[in-house]
C-alpha cells in the first residue's frame, strides 16, 4: 500500500492538543500523492527544490516559508511577485509537494528545534534544561568565550559568527535561542533570571540585545552574545527530524538537505 503525504503529515511530532492558528500546511502540491522520497531542509529555496528532485524525492519539508514571508497566503506584494510565480511553476514542474513544518517542532517538549542545535554541538550530554522558548546549558567547566566560538564554527561549519561583549570572559552557564528568538524579550531574562554567561542566538533586532550586551560589558558584568545566523541555528533540528522520519518509514529515501545562508560577507 503506497504511504501518502498525508501519512507523512500525521507521523511528524505534533504539540499537545490542538495547535491554531498555526502555519503549518501544504503550501504546493497533494496530501494524497504517493510518496517515493523525502527531502527535509530549513527552506525551499529554489536550488533545494532542484537537489530534491534530483535525488527522487517528491515531498518537501521546509522549516520556513516557501514564498518570502512568514503568513504565507495573505494579502501582500508577493503575491504578484514574477519570482513566486515563476517558482510555484518550477515547483509543480518537478511534481513536489511542500509542507511547511514550523509551529509544531516549536512547540513539542522539548522544543526540537533547539533539541537538533544542543545535539550538533555535542552538549546533550552536559546538564541541560528546557525554558520558554529557549535552553539553558551548564558546562563541566567554565571556559572561555572565544572558545566556545571556536566550538560552535567548528561544530555546525560555520565561516563566521557575529559577536558582542567580552568573549574573554569565563562562561560556564549558556543560553541557546534559536530562530528568531534573539531579541530582548526572550534574551534579557535569559541572562537576568537564568544567570546565563553567553547567549547562542540565531538572530534578532541589532538594536536590542547587542546594545543590552555592550552596556553590561561596559558595566563590567562579562556578558557575551554570539549570533548564528537564522538558518545556521534551526538546520540542525531539520537534520534531526529528517533522521526521526528515516526512522518511522524505513522504506522510503529520506534526504536532508542543508540550505546555507545566502547572504554573503563583502
Amino acid at each position: 500500500m503506497d504511504i501518502t503525504v498525508q501519512d507523512v503529515i500525521d507521523q511528524l511530532p505534533a504539540a499537545a492538543g490542538r495547535l491554531e492558528p498555526t502555519v503549518d500546511r501544504i503550501v504546493a502540491g497533494s496530501g494524497q500523492a504517493a510518496v517515493r522520497g523525502i527531502a527535509v531542509s530549513f527552506v525551499a529555496s529554489c536550488e533545494a527544490i532542484r537537489e530534491a528532485a534530483s535525488l527522487g524525492a517528491n515531498l518537501f519539508i521546509s522549516h520556513e516559508g516557501v514564498f518570502y514571508r512568514h503568513q504565507e497566503g495573505g494579502k501582500g506584494a508577493d503575491g504578484h511577485s514574477r519570482v513566486k510565480q515563476v517558482k510555484e511553476s518550477f515547483i509543480e514542474s518537478a511534481g513536489m509537494t511542500i509542507y511547511r513544518y514550523h509551529d509544531h517542532p516549536h512547540r513539542v517538549s522539548p522544543d526540537l528545534i533547539t533539541r537538533g542545535l544542543l545535539r550538533a554541538l555535542d552538549w546533550e550530554r552536559y546538564e541541560h534544561k528546557y525554558v520558554e522558548a529557549a535552553a539553558v546549558v551548564t558546562l563541566p567547566e567554565a571556559r572561555r568565550g572565544c572558545d566556545i566560538a571556536f566550538h560552535v564554527k567548528s561544530s555546525l561549519h560555520l565561516p563566521y559568527l557575529r559577536a558582542a561583549g567580552s568573549l574573554e570572559s569565563a562562561c560556564q552557564t549558556i543560553g541557546i535561542a534559536v530562530g528568531y528568538r534573539g531579541g530582548s524579550e526572550i534574551a534579557v531574562p535569559l541572562y537576568e533570571k537564568e544567570h546565563v554567561d553567553l547567549l547562542l542566538a540565531g538572530e534578532g533586532p541589532e538594536w536590542e540585545t547587542p546594545e543590552y550586551v555592550r552596556d553590561a560589558a561596559a558595566q563590567g558584568c562579562g556578558r557575551s552574545l554570539l549570533l548564528l545566523g537564522h538558518a545556521a541555528s534551526e538546520a540542525p533540528g531539520m537534520k534531526l527530524l529528517s533522521e526521526m522520519i528515516g526512522e518511522r518509514f524505513p522504506g522510503i529515501p529520506v534526504h536532508f538537505i542543508n540550505t546555507p545562508t545566502p547572504l554573503q560577507i563583502m
